[in-house]
């Protein structure tokens, strides 16, 4: 059920993005009569790609990306917390974070202490003064919007909290208008 409701969480979420992305790459691909039935739906450019449950596990134990960002507006990765993160915030990616185990106090909104820039489009900080606290739970789904703080506060379970995140990035003409680095 966990991975039924991932799955289906990564292909809405997929094309969702397309429709907010304007990707201008082009694949070379193979169409025949049966991809191109439909003129609204454009033909695939992506391959399947499967995850049995052991790659999963492998993938939960080492905190894993299991589709990376390169030249895609999303990404999908297993996370894993066993003591509590930085705060963060990232100027163009909305996360969708599925929990699959384990319990945590995770804190939205507010404003980040300490912030520091740690990549392009991604700010860290020591933790998050105000905000929005959410217990957070197995089976659970919480979405972040660009430029929204965010922190896993504490771990209740241990030894690991453990969850998908599916980052879906917005072209660079959108980015959240309160990304600038207050000193």
């Amino acid at each position: 059920m966990r991975r039924t409701f991932f799955e289906i969480a990564v292909v809405v979420l997929a094309v969702f993005s397309m429709g907010v992305s304007c990707s201008s790459q082009s694949t070379e691909q193979k169409t025949t009569p049966a991809d191109t039935s439909s003129a609204s739906v454009p033909p695939a450019t992506e391959t399947v790609r499967y995850f049995s449950s052991s790659e999963v596990k492998a993938g939960f134990d080492k905190g894993s990306t299991f589709v990376p960002g390169d030249g895609r507006n999303y990404k999908v990765i297993a996370g894993r917390h066993d003591t509590p993160g930085k705060a963060e915030f990232h100027t163009r990616d909305t996360d969708v974070f599925y929990i699959v185990d384990g319990t945590a106090t995770f804190v939205t909104g507010g404003k980040i202490v300490d912030p520091k820039i740690t990549a392009p489009e991604e700010v860290r900080g020591s933790s998050i003064e105000g905000g929005e606290t959410h217990q957070l739970n197995k089976g659970d789904v919480i979405v972040i919007p660009p430029g929204t703080p965010h922190w896993y506060k504490a771990v209740q379970t241990p030894p690991t909290f453990l969850y998908f995140v599916v980052k879906i990035r917005q072209p660079e003409e959108h980015p959240y208008p309160g990304a600038v680095l207050q000193k």
